[in-house]
């Protein structure tokens, strides 16, 4: 077992991942060209066992409410996974397998294990969160920051939600669904039929981010990148639509890039 980064590469693909900072991945290359916006903070990491921003750190779990850290004051976000310390429980050449056991301050003992798989124009990403204990509320989801510029083209965001999360000024969802807004985008929104997002850098890459989940958050609003985040509630979901992790039913997501050079 180990915590030094795995790189595997398909074709003329290849994804670095970094299990001692957060089992983020650090690099995604087609054809030697970086997709990924660079630096210890960036590339793709998972959130879990929250999502987004819990509304003053509190969430609720049966008869009891938990505090977490406020490491976005007044907020807490996007869970604990991504500054923790992974175990690479397998590594191939094409596929590897990444562990994190849940520990204080979050509430309940559970696991929590990254499955990376690469082929030669995808890369497929699954989180599954159990217990070991008692059942818990989680969410689960990736943040990818992908660089704006590929090729010395802009990206061109294209999905069709069905609705977005109105936004409060605390950057969390005030409870109600309008129609989707154009950006630029910090917001979360609605694709019942699962999320569905293609970025376009003309002349350079078609990538499509597809999940079965029905929870996207985009954001646009930096020059350097921009964000495309499958996830399995909107933001403060502990508290407005928790999954349920049971001894029977673990928290299970995935997400698939496609990419096609153009």
């Amino acid at each position: 077992m180990t915590t030094q980064e795995t790189t595997l590469t398909a074709g003329d693909a290849e994804v670095t991942v970094a299990p001692g900072n957060g089992c983020r991945i650090s690099s995604l290359k087609i054809a030697g060209t970086e997709l990924l916006r660079q630096g210890e903070r960036y590339g793709c990491f998972p959130m879990v066992p929250w999502c987004g921003r819990i509304r003053d750190g509190r969430f609720r779990d049966g008869g009891q409410v938990h505090q977490m850290p406020l490491n976005s004051p007044p907020h807490a976000i996007h869970g604990f996974a991504r500054d923790a310390e992974w175990t690479t429980a397998r590594a191939g050449r094409t596929e590897a397998v990444f562990t994190y056991d849940l520990a204080e301050p979050w509430p309940h003992p559970g696991r929590v294990t990254q499955v990376v798989a690469l082929t030669e124009d995808a890369l497929t990403l699954t989180l599954g969160i159990e217990t070991y204990g008692d059942s818990f509320p989680a969410q689960a989801g990736w943040h990818p920051w992908f660089n704006r510029t590929l090729g010395g083209s802009d990206v061109e965001i294209d999905f069709a939600p069905a609705w977005q999360e109105e936004r409060g000024a605390d950057h969390l969802p005030t409870g109600d669904r309008i129609a989707p807004k154009p950006g630029p985008w910090d917001d979360c929104f609605g694709m019942p039929d699962g999320v569905d997002v293609t970025l376009t850098w003309p002349g350079a890459l078609e990538l499509n981010v597809r999940s079965r989940e029905q929870w996207v958050v985009v954001y646009d609003e930096q020059e350097a990148a921009v964000c495309v985040e499958p996830q399995t509630g909107p933001p403060n979901g502990l508290n407005t639509a928790p999954r349920l992790v049971t001894p029977v039913e673990p928290l299970e997501a995935g997400t698939t890039w496609t990419w096609t050079r153009l």
